[in-house]
């Protein structure tokens, strides 16, 4: 004999899952922007995959001091607040 939530509460499981339907794909999640930025940075990282697969150790060094500045930069307006 099987045990369901259903047996219990069958009203609440089908409001439940009926909620479930109708929200699922309408509105943007709230951690949308963390989702974009995390791919964001993995696509970096396979362009610097790649990099390193072309061009041997120059692909490694290079990409990171072409980005020294903009670190630089962001390290300056995470310090001002």
């Amino acid at each position: 004999m099987s045990f369901e939530p259903r047996d219990i509460q069958p009203d609440m499981a089908e409001t439940t899952e009926d909620l479930a339907i109708t929200t699922h794909h309408h509105h943007a999640t709230p951690d949308a922007p963390v989702k974009a930025i995390i791919a964001g940075v993995l696509c970096v990282l396979a362009m610097w995959g790649g990099a390193i697969a072309a061009f041997g150790l120059p692909g490694l060094y290079i990409p990171a001091v072409i980005a020294v500045p903009f670190l630089f930069g962001m390290l300056v307006l995470i310090s001002k607040g």
